[in-house]
């Protein structure tokens, strides 16, 4: 398994083709988020989502979060007004993940056999660049049910797992995963209160 320790200001091209070729052949990768540390896969690549939930050993009716690129990439994935588009682009990129409803290209797979499907755009520059190409999972890293560590060494370790690619970048600086803001409800309401600061006042 192959470990790159990098520094987060300074992030090679070659890294980010390397990630970006691994998930396209269906491996899955360890990264670092604005909150907590995700692991990545091709969200359309069926047997990779069903490769995360064994690593995770999560229940496939758990949904899984998608990270992407840019703001551009939300109504390719999800069914969303550009009112609401204008709002989620005064949050993100950030510490956020953002509920709507999924298009037919989403798997209910990715989705827990729902209709909906929660997005990041972590406020993050390798996030951003590993996810360019097509949007990846965005799930925490750790197995279901237990504590996210902050470490990689730890995360590894309560894994017990081959991944395709761990990108170090140092513990985790934050304590806490995203805040979880459903945006299928006029007006939107949050469901988990995380790591990001959000005003109702957007709305408005």
């Amino acid at each position: 398994m192959k470990i790159v320790k990098i520094n987060p200001q300074k992030i090679e091209d070659d890294l980010i083709e390397e990630s970006i070729r691994l998930m396209k052949s269906g491996k899955i990768i360890l990264y670092p988020t604005d909150t907590l540390y995700g692991l990545g896969a091709n969200i359309f690549d069926e047997n990779a989502l069903k490769e995360l939930y064994s690593v995770k050993k999560r229940s496939t009716t758990k949904p899984i979060s998608v990270c992407v690129s840019n703001i551009d990439w939300i109504p390719k994935v999800a069914k969303i007004s550009s009112k609401k588009l204008v709002i989620i682009s005064k949050i993100l990129p950030g510490p956020f993940t953002i509920i709507l409803k999924k298009k037919d290209c989403i798997s209910e797979l990715l989705t827990g056999g729902s209709e909906t499907i929660g997005i990041r755009i972590p406020d993050s520059e390798i996030c951003q660049k590993i996810s360019q190409k097509f949007p990846i999972t965005t799930t925490s890293a750790n197995i279901s049910g237990q504590e996210t560590k902050k470490s990689v060494d730890e995360i590894l370790e309560q894994l017990d797992t081959e991944l395709g690619l761990v990108i170090d970048a140092g513990p985790s600086q934050v304590d806490k995963a995203s805040t979880v803001i459903d945006f299928t409800l006029n007006p939107p309401i949050i469901l988990r209160k995380g790591s990001g600061k959000f005003s109702s006042d957007l709305f408005d």
